[in-house]
């Protein structure tokens, strides 16, 4: 598992962001804050509802100046496919068939060669700010991701269930 306040390991991934297909790096997203969020796989129970979870808070992010990457090991076509019959999603979908951008972010499941539930913050300067990962049976909360992203944005000490326009601490020791 990668730490803190390293450099976001590089990629260069085949995706699919409202019905076209390109190639998406991490370079992409250069400047602005990048929420990676892998899953195990298209077509499952838990997995829609995170999906559908960040189209619906898709604006909140751009408005935050962060982008959303959902990555799996699925392929291209399934995942035109899945995002069809999800009625439109309008991030991109990652394909990562080889999994080595899981293995490169340590969130793969070398048991069953997917991707556990896991999100990655990074930073506008590439650094990986936030990372956690979740049991497989238990689906992420975006509300928490967007609240992450916005609290790290801050520079500021946010206290626990911190929101934007409360009270904060000091800047943080972060550089």
């Amino acid at each position: 598992m990668l730490t803190l306040n390293v450099s976001a390991p590089a990629f260069s991934l085949e995706g699919v962001c409202s019905g076209a297909q390109r190639r998406y790096q991490l370079a992409d997203a250069q400047g602005r804050w990048l929420v990676l969020f892998f899953y195990p796989a298209d077509f499952t129970f838990l997995c829609p509802t995170e999906i559908l979870g960040f189209q619906q808070h898709r604006a909140e992010f751009e408005a935050n100046s962060a982008m959303v990457f959902a990555i799996s090991v699925d392929g291209v076509e399934s995942h035109k496919e899945w995002a069809r019959e999800l009625g439109g999603i309008d991030f991109p979908l990652l394909s990562d068939p080889g999994a080595q951008v899981c293995r490169a972010y340590g969130v793969l499941n070398e048991q069953d060669q997917r991707a556990h539930r896991a999100t990655v913050i990074v930073s506008r300067q590439g650094e990986i700010a936030y990372l956690v990962v979740s049991p497989m049976n238990v689906g992420r909360s975006v509300g928490e991701t967007l609240r992450v992203v916005q609290a790290l944005q801050s520079g500021r000490l946010c206290p626990a269930d911190w929101r934007p326009g409360q009270p904060t601490g000091e800047p943080s020791l972060r550089r």
